[in-house]
């Protein structure tokens, strides 16, 4: 722990852990804080863009991203960078952060009502905390920079210039992403809280689809298990679904909706607010109406992960899953989970709302069915093999059917034959349901074709455990799954490449914090240090990492998947795009692990360069702007496996 002092403020400590770069900056109070803390609390918030002139937006609170639920809005900026962003209420500025990825260049004003707000993707400060952050970047020799002050370090009126728009960090394109979060550090929903005029929404939300799951081995839809979807039909502002639907047993509803943001506009956003009602009595309710920003992972027990992995789709799950414990559903009477009682038609209706209360319903039929093993709608198999799947505690076998092949399965459990007739079928295809609460089956033959599940060992939830075997070991902490886990490992070598291949569960299945891997490997790897564990992600890798100790790779992963073992020796790559006395500027790509860090220097004297991910783009700020670069510069590239690149030039 290092403590600096500051030459502008009087009594000030800024405390620095270096780890993380996050700076504490205090000062003395004001003794009149109080009369004027008091007019400013009562302040209503301001449009952060252009306030007072229609505006429009990119996206909502709560909307369903792929690894998290959105926070705040995403305001509009034409596609441009530049535009100024105006503090939406008096107070300070509390924090203060800039990096290539996640929000980019950020900052946070604290107000007298306790709440925060939040701008993000910034393309630089304004003002005062411009030139502290950027000293502050030159003292820690840092472009990635985490700063926390306190009261009447920064202070700011309401519609101050804090900053200009941009387009930095994980940002897809040029905006402001806008939060307004409680003490609690909960993310309110700006739309309600701030009341702003410059957005006029009177469209309520759309439904593409609806999907219905069988929620055990007993439950069908239209005659079959699994989850199948279908296509709502817009009837004036509301859906229907025309057909009645065939179901029995436990079935849950899923729903693809959004929420189009305004006539002619390309951009939707989250539908916060669900009702599901089934023959006029509510058993289902939904409410985002505040979000933890520490629980972002929790989303995937709110959607389907499975569907969003497989098909790129966010399906709301209108019911509450094993492992969900998210606040949104007070007002909900029950988990959502429909049973239909036998030979009735009962009536679902879906009510949708946005933030500014505008409704949609989406309507169907769920008919009353009878289990049958004889099923006729189901489709020819496209292929000789025989395919598997697990969802939740059910394992579905699927094979072709026909006179010559025998409809039985054999099935192996701990070494004791049982013979099992399909669970339903027809002359294509016949259908086999495993319930794996009861037994895993190590290995079923059907048309003298075997497959072997590979799983080793059913891992309950909200508990630590510990799997070893002769490959692997694998650490679970406490929390780590958010329902049982029936893990599935294998080890297999690539035939083409020879490179081993170590499978770790599946990556349809979501963790929630990061495991703990130990694999034993049979090839031979030197000890230079360039070898890294690698997770396959179609036909690229995406670097994990870790490191050889005793014969064996450690590594952490919060992804299931196929784990290999690559060695780069390749470095990374570095283009000059213009190089002057003003700036400097490069492109900087790595084939295989990516980039870790990055250094330049003149003369010896160190260069701050900021970095886009998006654009692989890198480029200097000087600390003095009236004093020119002018020396010999040297630009150094460090890739996660270690290997450099450098670039040195002249500069006149």
């Amino acid at each position: 722990m290092k403590n600096y002092w500051s030459s502008k403020l009087s009594k000030v400590i800024a405390v620095i852990c270096i780890t993380a770069h996050p700076y504490i900056v205090s000062a003395q109070f004001s003794k009149q804080d109080s009369k004027i803390e008091k007019g400013q609390a009562e302040e209503k918030y301001l449009y952060p863009i252009n306030p007072g002139q229609p505006g429009s937006l990119a996206g909502t609170m709560g909307e369903l991203r792929s690894t998290h639920f959105h926070s705040g809005i995403d305001i509009r900026t034409n596609n441009m960078i530049g535009f100024p962003v105006r503090a939406s209420k008096s107070g300070y500025i509390s924090r203060a952060s800039m990096g290539g990825n996640g929000y980019g260049n950020v900052l946070y004003i604290t107000h007298p009502d306790g709440n925060t707000t939040l701008y993000a993707h910034l393309d630089q400060f304004k003002g005062p905390v411009a030139e502290r952050v950027l000293q502050e970047q030159y003292k820690l020799k840092s472009g990635e920079i985490d700063l926390f002050f306190e009261k009447d370090v920064f202070r700011v009126k309401q519609g101050d210039t804090i900053a200009l728009s941009g387009n930095s960090g994980g940002s897809t394109g040029p905006h402001l992403h806008f939060d307004i979060r409680d003490s609690n550090n909960y993310a309110l929903d700006p739309l309600k809280v701030g009341g702003f005029k410059e957005i006029a929404d009177n469209i309520p939300p759309a439904s593409e689809k609806i999907a219905l799951v069988t929620l055990d081995t007993d439950s069908r839809i239209n005659d079959r298990f699994g989850r199948y979807e279908f296509y709502s039909k817009q009837a004036g502002s509301n859906y229907v679904i025309a057909n009645p639907i065939l179901v029995n047993g436990t079935i849950g509803i899923e729903i693809l909706a959004k929420d189009k943001l305004a006539y002619k506009s390309p951009f939707y956003g989250g539908v916060n607010f669900f009702e599901v009602w089934v023959d006029s009595a509510l058993v289902f309710r939904q409410s985002i109406d505040k979000l933890n920003v520490a629980e972002t992972r929790s989303i995937y027990t709110l959607m389907d992960f499975k569907t969003m992995r497989s098909k790129g789709t966010r399906f709301y799950k209108l019911y509450i899953d094993d492992g969900n414990e998210l606040k949104f559903y007070g007002g909900s009477p029950t988990s959502g989970k429909i049973k239909i009682s036998p030979a009735k038609t009962s009536t679902v209706q879906i009510r949708m709302k946005d933030s500014y209360n505008n409704t949609s319903t989406v309507s169907f039929r769920l008919r009353s069915n009878p289990v049958i093993r004889e099923v006729s709608s189901l489709e020819p198999m496209t292929t000789d093999a025989v395919l598997y799947d697990i969802t939740d505690n059910t394992m579905m076998i699927t094979a072709k059917a026909g006179k010559d092949l025998g409809a039985r399965a054999r099935v192996y459990t701990k070494g004791v034959l049982e013979e099992m007739d399909p669970t339903y079928s027809n002359i294509n295809r016949k259908v086999y349901l495993f319930d794996l609460r009861k037994n895993i089956p190590d290995s079923v033959q059907i048309n003298n074709k075997t497959i072997r599940p590979r799983i080793k060992i059913a891992i309950p939830s909200g508990t630590e455990y510990k799997y070893y075997s002769d490959i692997m070991d694998i650490q679970f902490p406490v929390n780590a799954i958010y329902d049982t886990l029936y893990l599935n490992t294998d080890y297999t070598v690539d035939k083409t490449t020879g490179n081993e291949v170590f499978t770790i569960g599946t990556r349809t299945v979501p963790l929630n914090k990061s495991i703990s891997v130990s694999i034993k490997t049979t090839g031979t790897y030197s000890a230079d240090a360039k070898y890294h564990v690698y997770r396959s992600t179609g036909r690229s890798y995406a670097f994990v990492g870790g490191e050889w100790q005793n014969g064996r790779f450690q590594f952490n992963t919060r992804e299931f998947g196929e784990f290999t073992i690559l060695r780069d020796i390749e470095p990374p790559s570095i283009r000059p795009v213009y190089v002057n006395n003003q700036t400097v500027r490069f492109k900087i790509r790595d084939n295989l692990s990516g980039i870790s860090s990055f250094e330049a220097a003149v003369d010896g004297q160190w260069l701050l360069m900021h970095y886009d991910s998006k654009t692989a783009t890198i480029w200097s700020e000087r600390l003095d702007k009236t004093t020119p670069l002018k020396g010999n510069l040297e630009l150094t590239v460090t890739d996660n496996a270690g290997n450099k690149s450098t670039f040195t030039q002249k500069i006149l």
